[in-house]
């Protein structure tokens, strides 16, 4: 009997990046997630199902067997940690900039900053590593507004072009906290329990990601192509 695999996608942005890499590595899902309001989607593969959750959900349904792999962001599992998982592979997809940011006009400011962010965590170990106390204020959504209206001093959020930072009047603040992309992560249990179906999932989407960075293709298994059936 075939073992079922279960791939735990982000909504949005992750989602999308992330479709084509599979349709490349030949696993479509067989009911349009654009249009459907499932959450568990079939695929072309009996053997293998999408489920699409919220983005920082996914590295806690893989981490307690909800499923068995799941692609999230770099920002997300350094936040909420990635206990009990391996990363096998950066999809070297949905990449952005954790960055600092201010109002192009702040004044320097002198004793304890207030910082919004969703990235607690990150924040207060990068500050600490800088011997700063931090106020952090938690948002969710809207962070640019936080310095506009005075509710804090700075922010910590993803940044892809800088646009929406710069159409509010918001700079950032080099280097970056952290640079992030789309990481495979795999429960640990299902790798020793489904090794040879999830190391044939591993090894096609690695084959795709390689091409799509002009490497070397990776070293071969003993399947000249990759089918969870014959793994």
């Amino acid at each position: 009997m075939p073992q079922i695999l279960t791939l735990a996608l982000a909504k949005g942005r992750i989602l999308d990046e992330t479709l084509p890499l599979l349709a490349a590595a030949g696993i479509h899902p067989s009911i349009d997630p654009d249009t459907s309001r499932q959450l568990i989607l079939p695929t072309n593969h009996r053997e293998i199902r999408l489920v699409v959750v919220r983005s920082s959900d996914v590295s806690t349904y893989v981490q307690y067997g909800g499923a068995d792999l799941g692609v999230a962001g770099k920002d997300v599992l350094l936040e909420h940690g990635g206990e009990g998982l391996y990363e096998p592979l950066d999809l070297h997809i949905a990449r952005c900039r954790l960055m600092l940011a201010k109002r192009i006009d702040a004044d320097k400011i002198h004793g304890r900053l207030r910082i919004a962010t969703k990235y607690a965590n990150i924040t207060r170990r990068y500050f600490a590593t800088q011997g700063r106390q931090v106020e952090i204020i938690k948002l969710y959504g809207s962070m640019e507004l936080a310095p506009l209206v005075g509710l804090a001093d700075y922010i910590v959020d993803v940044v892809d072009t800088g646009n929406t930072l710069r159409a509010n009047g918001l700079v950032p603040i080099e280097p970056p906290l952290a640079h992030s992309s789309a990481r495979l992560v795999i429960n640990r249990a299902a790798m020793k329990m489904k090794h040879a179906p999830i190391k044939a999932l591993v090894h096609g989407l690695g084959k795709v990601v390689a091409a799509r960075q002009g490497q070397p293709q990776l070293q071969r298994t003993s399947q000249q192509s990759w089918s969870i059936s014959d793994a």
